[in-house]
Protein backbone atom coordinates (compact mmCIF):
# COMPACT_ATOMS: atom_id res chain seq x y z
CA UNK A 1 0.00 0.00 0.00
CA UNK A 2 1.34 3.42 -0.93
CA UNK A 3 2.19 5.83 1.87
CA UNK A 4 -0.42 8.40 0.75
CA UNK A 5 -3.17 5.80 0.74
CA UNK A 6 -2.09 4.52 4.14
CA UNK A 7 -2.14 8.04 5.53
CA UNK A 8 -5.59 8.69 4.06
CA UNK A 9 -7.00 5.54 5.63
CA UNK A 10 -5.39 6.39 8.95
CA UNK A 11 -6.95 9.88 8.91
CA UNK A 12 -10.36 8.42 8.03
CA UNK A 13 -10.06 6.00 10.92
CA UNK A 14 -9.26 8.56 13.60
CA UNK A 15 -12.04 10.84 12.30
CA UNK A 16 -14.66 8.10 12.40
CA UNK A 17 -13.56 4.90 14.16
CA UNK A 18 -17.06 3.42 13.93
CA UNK A 19 -17.28 4.03 10.19
CA UNK A 20 -13.76 3.34 8.85
CA UNK A 21 -11.81 0.10 9.00
CA UNK A 22 -8.50 -0.14 10.81
CA UNK A 23 -5.69 0.19 8.22
CA UNK A 24 -3.74 -3.01 7.71
CA UNK A 25 -0.55 -3.35 9.66
CA UNK A 26 -1.37 -0.79 12.36
CA UNK A 27 -1.73 -1.97 15.97
CA UNK A 28 -5.27 -1.29 17.26
CA UNK A 29 -4.09 -0.09 20.68
CA UNK A 30 -1.82 2.58 19.24
CA UNK A 31 -4.43 3.80 16.76
CA UNK A 32 -6.94 4.00 19.60
CA UNK A 33 -4.67 6.51 21.34
CA UNK A 34 -4.80 8.80 18.31
CA UNK A 35 -8.57 8.33 18.02
CA UNK A 36 -9.06 9.36 21.64
CA UNK A 37 -6.72 12.37 21.50
CA UNK A 38 -8.23 13.62 18.26
CA UNK A 39 -11.78 13.37 19.59
CA UNK A 40 -10.93 14.99 22.91
CA UNK A 41 -9.15 17.94 21.31
CA UNK A 42 -12.12 18.73 19.05
CA UNK A 43 -14.70 18.12 21.77
CA UNK A 44 -12.94 20.47 24.20
CA UNK A 45 -13.32 23.39 21.77
CA UNK A 46 -16.94 22.53 21.00
CA UNK A 47 -17.72 22.23 24.72
CA UNK A 48 -16.10 25.57 25.43
CA UNK A 49 -17.99 27.36 22.67
CA UNK A 50 -21.41 25.89 23.43
CA UNK A 51 -21.57 25.38 27.22
CA UNK A 52 -25.34 25.90 27.54
CA UNK A 53 -26.21 23.49 24.73
CA UNK A 54 -23.74 21.01 26.21
CA UNK A 55 -25.46 21.24 29.60
CA UNK A 56 -28.89 20.54 28.11
CA UNK A 57 -28.07 17.35 26.21
CA UNK A 58 -27.51 13.96 27.90
CA UNK A 59 -23.87 12.89 27.78
CA UNK A 60 -24.42 10.08 25.20
CA UNK A 61 -26.39 12.45 22.96
CA UNK A 62 -23.69 15.12 23.17
CA UNK A 63 -20.95 12.61 22.36
CA UNK A 64 -22.96 11.37 19.39
CA UNK A 65 -23.41 14.95 18.15
CA UNK A 66 -19.70 15.74 18.34
CA UNK A 67 -18.76 12.38 16.83
CA UNK A 68 -21.03 12.97 13.85
CA UNK A 69 -19.63 16.48 13.39
CA UNK A 70 -16.07 15.16 13.29
CA UNK A 71 -16.95 12.36 10.90
CA UNK A 72 -19.14 14.31 8.50
CA UNK A 73 -17.89 17.88 8.32
CA UNK A 74 -14.80 18.90 6.38
CA UNK A 75 -13.48 22.03 8.08
CA UNK A 76 -12.21 24.73 5.74
CA UNK A 77 -10.13 26.48 8.38
CA UNK A 78 -7.01 25.00 10.00
CA UNK A 79 -7.43 27.12 13.16
CA UNK A 80 -8.87 25.65 16.34
CA UNK A 81 -10.63 28.95 17.13
CA UNK A 82 -12.75 28.43 14.02
CA UNK A 83 -14.10 25.06 15.15
CA UNK A 84 -17.17 26.75 16.65
CA UNK A 85 -18.01 28.42 13.35
CA UNK A 86 -17.47 25.15 11.51
CA UNK A 87 -19.83 23.44 13.97
CA UNK A 88 -22.50 26.07 13.25
CA UNK A 89 -22.06 25.57 9.51
CA UNK A 90 -22.49 21.81 9.94
CA UNK A 91 -25.67 22.28 12.00
CA UNK A 92 -27.06 24.59 9.33
CA UNK A 93 -26.06 22.66 6.22
CA UNK A 94 -25.14 19.04 6.89
CA UNK A 95 -26.74 17.98 10.16
CA UNK A 96 -29.75 15.65 10.13
CA UNK A 97 -32.03 16.67 13.03
CA UNK A 98 -33.05 13.98 15.49
CA UNK A 99 -36.52 13.57 16.98
CA UNK A 100 -35.30 14.34 20.50
CA UNK A 101 -33.38 17.50 19.59
CA UNK A 102 -34.43 20.64 21.45
CA UNK A 103 -36.39 22.74 18.93
CA UNK A 104 -34.19 25.73 19.71
CA UNK A 105 -30.88 23.88 19.30
CA UNK A 106 -29.59 25.65 16.19
CA UNK A 107 -30.51 29.14 17.37
CA UNK A 108 -29.05 28.56 20.83
CA UNK A 109 -25.80 27.32 19.29
CA UNK A 110 -25.61 30.37 17.03
CA UNK A 111 -26.19 32.71 19.98
CA UNK A 112 -23.46 31.04 22.00
CA UNK A 113 -21.04 31.16 19.07
CA UNK A 114 -21.56 34.92 18.65
CA UNK A 115 -19.78 35.59 21.93
CA UNK A 116 -16.64 33.78 20.75
CA UNK A 117 -16.87 35.36 17.29
CA UNK A 118 -16.85 38.89 18.70
CA UNK A 119 -14.34 38.07 21.42
CA UNK A 120 -11.80 36.90 18.83
CA UNK A 121 -12.67 39.34 16.02
CA UNK A 122 -9.63 41.16 14.63
CA UNK A 123 -11.39 44.52 14.22
CA UNK A 124 -10.35 47.31 16.58
CA UNK A 125 -12.23 50.43 17.61
CA UNK A 126 -10.62 53.75 16.69
CA UNK A 127 -9.05 55.99 19.31
CA UNK A 128 -11.72 57.70 21.36
CA UNK A 129 -11.75 61.48 21.37
CA UNK A 130 -13.09 63.57 24.22
CA UNK A 131 -16.56 64.81 23.36
CA UNK A 132 -17.33 68.29 24.57
CA UNK A 133 -21.08 68.07 23.99
CA UNK A 134 -23.68 65.33 23.62
CA UNK A 135 -24.88 64.25 20.22
CA UNK A 136 -27.20 66.52 18.29
CA UNK A 137 -29.79 65.67 15.67
CA UNK A 138 -27.28 66.81 13.05
CA UNK A 139 -24.55 64.42 14.24
CA UNK A 140 -23.63 61.50 12.00
CA UNK A 141 -23.09 58.11 13.58
CA UNK A 142 -22.18 54.63 12.42
CA UNK A 143 -22.39 51.21 13.99
CA UNK A 144 -19.24 49.71 15.51
CA UNK A 145 -17.58 46.91 13.50
CA UNK A 146 -17.79 44.84 16.69
CA UNK A 147 -21.59 44.82 16.80
CA UNK A 148 -24.04 42.13 15.71
CA UNK A 149 -27.84 42.45 15.87
CA UNK A 150 -29.68 39.17 15.52
CA UNK A 151 -33.37 38.20 15.55
CA UNK A 152 -34.18 34.73 16.90
CA UNK A 153 -37.42 32.77 16.89
CA UNK A 154 -36.58 31.55 20.40
CA UNK A 155 -35.61 33.53 23.55
CA UNK A 156 -32.10 32.08 23.41
CA UNK A 157 -30.65 34.48 26.01
CA UNK A 158 -32.92 32.94 28.67
CA UNK A 159 -32.55 29.25 27.80
CA UNK A 160 -30.81 27.05 30.33
CA UNK A 161 -31.31 23.99 32.50
CA UNK A 162 -34.27 25.65 34.26
CA UNK A 163 -35.89 27.15 31.14
CA UNK A 164 -36.36 25.00 28.04
CA UNK A 165 -39.43 26.15 26.08
CA UNK A 166 -41.14 23.69 23.78
CA UNK A 167 -42.95 26.24 21.63
CA UNK A 168 -41.67 29.51 20.25
CA UNK A 169 -43.32 32.78 21.32
CA UNK A 170 -45.32 34.80 18.83
CA UNK A 171 -42.79 37.62 18.77
CA UNK A 172 -39.13 37.13 17.81
CA UNK A 173 -36.34 37.87 20.27
CA UNK A 174 -34.04 40.62 18.99
CA UNK A 175 -30.61 40.76 20.60
CA UNK A 176 -27.58 43.00 20.30
CA UNK A 177 -24.15 41.52 20.97
CA UNK A 178 -21.07 43.74 20.94
CA UNK A 179 -17.50 44.11 22.20
CA UNK A 180 -16.59 47.33 23.97
CA UNK A 181 -13.27 49.13 24.37
CA UNK A 182 -12.40 47.02 27.40
CA UNK A 183 -12.72 43.95 25.14
CA UNK A 184 -15.77 42.78 27.09
CA UNK A 185 -18.52 41.09 25.08
CA UNK A 186 -21.88 42.46 26.13
CA UNK A 187 -25.51 41.62 25.38
CA UNK A 188 -28.71 43.65 25.15
CA UNK A 189 -32.28 42.82 24.20
CA UNK A 190 -33.71 45.11 21.53
CA UNK A 191 -37.21 46.28 20.73
CA UNK A 192 -38.49 46.20 17.15
CA UNK A 193 -37.64 49.91 16.89
CA UNK A 194 -34.09 49.66 18.22
CA UNK A 195 -33.42 46.53 16.15
CA UNK A 196 -34.40 48.49 13.06
CA UNK A 197 -32.11 51.34 14.10
CA UNK A 198 -29.15 48.98 14.04
CA UNK A 199 -30.29 47.42 10.76
CA UNK A 200 -30.36 50.82 9.04
CA UNK A 201 -26.98 51.82 10.51
CA UNK A 202 -25.43 48.61 9.19
CA UNK A 203 -25.97 50.13 5.74
CA UNK A 204 -23.60 53.00 6.51
CA UNK A 205 -23.28 56.23 8.51
CA UNK A 206 -26.47 58.20 9.08
CA UNK A 207 -27.41 61.66 10.28
CA UNK A 208 -29.43 61.17 13.44
CA UNK A 209 -32.52 63.16 12.45
CA UNK A 210 -32.73 61.29 9.13
CA UNK A 211 -32.12 57.96 10.86
CA UNK A 212 -34.88 58.45 13.43
CA UNK A 213 -37.32 59.72 10.82
CA UNK A 214 -36.68 56.75 8.54
CA UNK A 215 -37.00 54.13 11.27
CA UNK A 216 -40.12 55.78 12.71
CA UNK A 217 -41.77 55.55 9.28
CA UNK A 218 -40.74 51.90 8.92
CA UNK A 219 -42.24 51.09 12.32
CA UNK A 220 -45.45 53.06 11.71
CA UNK A 221 -44.63 55.70 14.36
CA UNK A 222 -45.03 59.46 14.31
CA UNK A 223 -41.63 61.15 14.33
CA UNK A 224 -42.57 63.93 16.72
CA UNK A 225 -40.46 65.96 19.13
CA UNK A 226 -40.76 63.34 21.85
CA UNK A 227 -39.52 60.53 19.61
CA UNK A 228 -36.60 62.63 18.39
CA UNK A 229 -35.62 63.57 21.94
CA UNK A 230 -35.84 60.01 23.28
CA UNK A 231 -34.06 58.61 20.23
CA UNK A 232 -31.25 61.11 20.62
CA UNK A 233 -30.76 60.12 24.27
CA UNK A 234 -30.70 56.45 23.32
CA UNK A 235 -28.10 56.95 20.60
CA UNK A 236 -25.97 59.07 22.92
CA UNK A 237 -26.00 56.19 25.44
CA UNK A 238 -25.09 53.75 22.67
CA UNK A 239 -22.17 55.96 21.72
CA UNK A 240 -20.94 55.87 25.33
CA UNK A 241 -21.29 52.08 25.37
CA UNK A 242 -19.22 51.63 22.15
CA UNK A 243 -22.19 50.39 20.15
CA UNK A 244 -21.95 53.45 17.92
CA UNK A 245 -19.08 55.56 16.65
CA UNK A 246 -19.06 59.13 15.44
CA UNK A 247 -18.77 59.27 11.68
CA UNK A 248 -15.76 61.02 10.18
CA UNK A 249 -18.19 63.27 8.33
CA UNK A 250 -19.68 64.62 11.60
Amino acid sequence: MKAAEQQSRFAARIRAPARAALPEGLPPARVAVYERLFYQSIESFVNGTFPVLHSLLPAPRWRSLVTDFIAEHHCRSPYFLDIGQEFIQWLQQGYRPQADDPPFMLELAHYEWLELALDTASAELPEVTVRGTPLSLQSRVQVSPLVCAQAYQWPVHRIGVDFQPRSAPEQPTCLLVWRDRQDKVRFMQLTAFTYQLVAVLEGGPQRIDSLLTQVAEQCGLTCDEGLLSNGLQLLDAWLADDILLLSDAS
